[in-house]
């Protein structure tokens, strides 16, 4: 059974792409996928797009048409966590989407018939791919983009939150983070897939991870050098980090 490596953008698995062995290109549910094999291990390289909708219809599509066996997504977040900086490493331990609200039903965050907030991520698989971003942050250093980082970027650990919405200002950031962290919702980045793909995979008791390389500080400034900085460093974070997760298994 493969490993699914999911992300939004082309650009964010690049690198992954170009290294896989004996590649099948697919097309499924208007979704592109490729076959293959990296590192040994058998994968599966799929694009989700941008959104929530999209990244559950394609996680969906993973379990019941390819039959994959975890699924690992990999691309990039704004950072909102007041020790997160640009050019950082975050591997989700949980999840919550910041859109959700359905009170006065439930209460606001919580995901309803689920009775709680937060979907945790495969400890296992996120102890694995953990280590595997640590050895490649190590490893790299600042090599990866020296322009867009204050210093040696950092791994960290924790909530992530999604929703269906492109953060773009610091107002925003800084009223999300205050309003999740009252409710006790320590944030470290905001996205838009991986809560989505998280309750997929719990829907089908299936292994999740999600690591995600931190392109902006999701403010007003968080539009400029996007295209290039996925391209000369997500990417290349995501292929490191990935082939170390491979390896492991």
């Amino acid at each position: 059974m493969p490993t699914a490596i999911l992300s939004a953008l082309p650009q964010e698995q690049s690198g992954l792409l170009a290294q896989l062995v004996q590649p099948q290109h697919l097309q499924h549910a208007g979704r592109s996928v490729w076959c293959g094999t990296l590192h040994g291990q058998s994968v599966v390289l799929a694009l989700s797009g941008i959104g929530k909708v999209a990244a559950a219809t394609t996680a969906t599509a993973l379990i019941e048409r390819f039959g994959v066996a975890r699924i690992v997504f990999t691309g990039v977040a704004g950072g909102v966590g007041t020790d997160v900086q640009v050019g950082d490493v975050v591997v989700a331990q949980d999840y919550v989407q910041h859109d959700m609200d359905a009170s006065p039903l439930f209460a606001r965050w919580e995901l309803p018939g689920y009775g709680r907030q937060r979907l945790a991520c495969d400890a296992a698989l996120s102890a694995l791919l953990l280590e595997a971003a640590c050895a490649c942050v190590s490893m790299a250093g600042c090599r990866f983009g020296l322009k867009y980082q204050a210093g040696h970027p950092r791994v960290h650990h924790g909530l992530v939150a999604s929703g269906d919405r492109f953060v773009a200002s610091a107002h925003e950031a800084q009223g999300l983070r205050a309003a999740l962290l009252t409710a006790g919702h320590e944030v470290l980045a905001v996205e838009m897939e991986g809560a989505a793909v998280a309750q997929v995979c719990h829907d089908y008791g299936l292994p999740f991870a999600a690591v995600r390389t931190i392109s902006d500080r999701a403010d007003d400034s968080a539009h400029l050098d996007f295209p290039q900085f996925v391209r000369t460093v997500a990417s290349r974070y995501a292929e490191l980090i990935v082939q170390g997760l491979l390896q492991k298994l």
